[in-house]
């Protein structure tokens, strides 16, 4: 189930809820208990290594890499 990160504008406090997307814009009350709150948008990180380098030949396999057509 995923989590969504809301704010209240009450009192500033910011907080997570794991919910169902289905629900994901349904209000969501604040532990202090204030009801005016907004879902902020998140963001996603995504690690990774794209200077890797690429093998000699192109790095296809198969005839679509070239390997098998002379």
């Amino acid at each position: 189930m995923p989590r969504y990160e809301y704010r209240c504008r009450a009192c500033g406090t910011t907080f997570e809820m794991r919910r169902p997307m289905s629900q994901s814009d349904a209000p969501a009350p604040c532990p202090q208990g204030h009801d005016d709150t907004v879902k902020l948008l998140s963001t996603v990180a995504v690690g990774g290594s794209a200077s890797a380098p690429v093998p000699a030949g192109g790095g296809g396999g198969g005839c679509c890499g070239g390997s098998c057509c002379s």
